[in-house]
């Protein structure tokens, strides 16, 4: 999915807006663009020249991106201090612990000021403290400078970290979460979250795996049309006997 998005894969079916922009049809030379300028990308692997410094590391796609050599050095010293690295600018990959490799990937991702930011698995790699200051940075640049991150993971802890979750079982869209924080009478902020079903063109939807090994939902269900909402019930061999 975040090759089809960040543009390195075409779709069989179906088309990617990305900033008010259908990415799908595009020829390759505005592909190339589109990931230098719109695109930031985060991997599991951090994705870190060994040779380079932390510092030369974020200046690579400013390089590329032909950005002039006295903002090309304040860039990447304003994106060092944003993610806490100001002072390791000069180690390398070695160097640096595996969440520090990670903040220096996310300057590398950020360093062309994308809309976007594709992050795949960006904690898979780290312990759980770790992980959590990772996503506060995230968070962070969220505030700070509006950019839209999309996060790919497996971890059900993870996805519980941001404010938008879109579950994918066997292929299709099954749920979408939604959290927002709210304050209790004792002033105590909580987080509510509500998750959603997510309905086809078709009309079929996926019922959330908790949902379906509570009531033992098994091969058919039955289903009741009401006046404001539609009642689901396992399938019972003894009505259908009754009819």
């Amino acid at each position: 999915m975040l090759n089809l998005i960040g543009g390195l894969d075409r779709p069989s079916d179906g088309r990617v807006w990305i900033d008010g922009v259908e990415v799908t049809s595009l020829p390759e030379s505005e592909l190339v663009n589109l990931r230098r300028y719109k695109i930031g990308f985060i991997f599991q692997t951090f994705g870190l020249i060994p040779i380079l410094s932390a510092a030369e590391n974020v200046e690579v796609p400013l390089r590329l991106a032909h950005v002039d050599v006295n903002e090309r050095e304040e860039r990447v010293r304003v994106l060092l201090e944003l993610v806490g690295l100001g002072e390791r600018a000069r180690h390398r990959p070695h160097e640096l612990s595996g969440g520090e490799q990670q903040r220096v990937a996310i300057a590398v991702a950020l360093a062309n000021k994308p809309a976007v930011l594709l992050a795949d698995e960006p904690t898979g790699e780290l312990d759980s403290t770790t992980s959590a200051e990772v996503f506060g940075l995230l968070r962070q640049v969220n505030a700070q400078y509006g950019t839209t991150i999309l996060v790919v993971t497996h971890d059900g802890h993870v996805a519980e970290q941001v404010y938008r979750t879109v579950s994918i079982r066997d292929g299709r869209t099954s749920t979408e979460t939604f959290r927002r924080t709210e304050q209790t009478e004792e002033g105590d902020h909580r987080i509510i979250a509500e998750e959603f079903a997510v309905l086809d063109r078709a009309g079929r939807l996926q019922l959330p795996r908790s949902h379906v090994e509570a009531l033992e939902l098994k091969n058919r269900v039955r289903l009741r049309l009401e006046d404001d909402h539609v009642g689901v019930w396992p399938d019972d061999p003894r009505e259908e006997a009754k009819s």
